[in-house]
């Protein structure tokens, strides 16, 4: 794939250093490691490797990637990697993506405390999902849940919500048979964003003492001011949709593949830079058909801004599973419903023990790109290092993704 003309490491080298000295003081250091580590990634600075063709020669240039879960670069090799992981758990039966976005007043305090209130917009959400799930007036089931965070709105602006990917059905309650929903109907959701709705504000009022309040909002940690401000969410209804079921399991991977890894904004949708300010592409969802398209040209620093309002904090996940998915069991449950959907068991991929790996080359996973031979890597070099060898004289220095 040909690198973008534009990306956001290039708006970061340009104008980050100057960013970052006129908002000294109000840039956490998370925000700065990101910005950081964007602006090495696949640079000399991470150090790389050199390759050459085993064919016609041709040698190359590959530095390393930083790896950052922010970085735009970075996410397509590590999605692949989840996806492989996860490939081997789907179930042959529809799968529905529903949606849990909190209110606009939530998401105003949501920002200088992320940790906490995503964390309640993850637990809630699945709760309510769960509980509605193993209601015999609706499902009556054992369900799993993959949950992924989302804080962004295609302008980048704050906007959380959660992303769930769930089996139409579950295991009953029993565990002797697989309950499957009604065709293209998952549960409803009137009742989910209610009991969402409940649980959510509950859990808040419970972890008053755990937020922090700045500025406009700063008279909220007043407990009873606080419990003033909710009071209006109580009665407001609360955005839980569900789509349409996907088409089978291959469908849901690809939708996982451009969800799971996300970040606030992708380096294709980038237009243009200058001095002073950027332009990029961005979704109207009031609009339909070809209006929905829409160009947008924010001052540099508030695209910067935009930007890094997303970084999430150190050690948070931001991909979850609950139900029968969830970690301590979730070998046991899928075997258990593939028995139940007499579904064949997955088979371990066999290995060969009679490689000799020691003896093999290293090889890259790009081929040759003047005539499709093995590329061999011949140097290894660390950061700030220099490699000894240089690209063919006929070519330049590409960079691909070597981690």
């Amino acid at each position: 794939m040909p690198r973008p003309s534009l990306e956001i490491a290039d708006i970061f080298r340009g104008h980050g250093a100057a960013w970052r000295r006129a908002n000294a003081g109000h840039v956490s250091l998370g925000q700065l490691k990101v910005m950081s580590a964007i602006e090495s990634c696949r640079t000399a600075s991470l150090g790389g490797h050199v390759a050459r063709c085993e064919d016609c020669a041709y040698t190359t240039i590959a530095y390393n990637s930083c790896r950052n879960r922010h970085c735009p670069k970075c996410q397509g090799a590590a999605a692949k990697q989840w996806l492989a992981a996860r490939e081997a758990d789907l179930l042959p039966v529809p799968y529905y993506h529903v949606v849990f976005t909190l209110p606009a007043a939530i998401a105003d305090i949501a920002y200088q405390n992320k940790a906490v209130i995503y964390d309640l917009l993850f637990k809630a959400s699945a709760e309510a999902l769960i509980t509605i799930a193993a209601d015999p007036k609706h499902l009556g089931a054992r369900v799993g849940v993959t949950s992924v965070l989302h804080t962004w709105g295609s302008a980048m602006t704050h906007h959380p919500h959660a992303h769930m990917i769930v089996p139409g059905g579950g295991i009953s309650l029993d565990g002797k048979r697989w309950v499957a929903c009604r065709p293209r109907f998952f549960l409803p959701v009137r009742v989910l964003s209610r009991l969402f709705r409940r649980l959510f504000l509950e859990r808040l009022l419970a972890a008053h003492h755990r937020l922090k309040f700045f500025g406009d909002h700063q008279a909220l940690a007043n407990p009873q001011a606080f419990a003033t401000y909710l009071a209006p969410l109580r009665r407001a209804e609360w955005v839980v949709y569900a789509k349409r079921p996907f088409g089978g399991p291959q469908a849901v991977l690809a939708y996982l593949s451009r969800y799971t890894h996300r970040v606030a904004i992708a380096n294709s949708r980038l237009i243009a830079s200058d001095h002073t300010r950027v332009t990029f592409r961005w979704k109207d969802y009031r609009a339909d058909g070809r209006d929905r398209q829409k160009l947008m040209t924010l001052a540099t620093g508030e695209f910067i801004r935009r930007f890094l309002i997303h970084v999430l904090p150190q050690g948070f996940h931001r991909i979850r599973h609950y139900g029968l998915f969830a970690s301590g069991a979730r070998a046991d449950n899928i075997a258990q419903a593939r028995r139940l959907l007499d579904v064949p068991a997955e088979q371990p991929a066999a290995s060969d023990t009679n490689c000799a790996e020691a003896n093999e080359p290293k090889l890259t996973t790009h081929p040759c790109p003047c005539c499709g031979g093995r590329m061999v890597i011949i140097e290894t070099f660390k950061r700030g290092a220099s490699p000894r060898y240089r690209p063919a004289a006929s070519t330049a220095v590409i960079r691909i993704d070597t981690s």
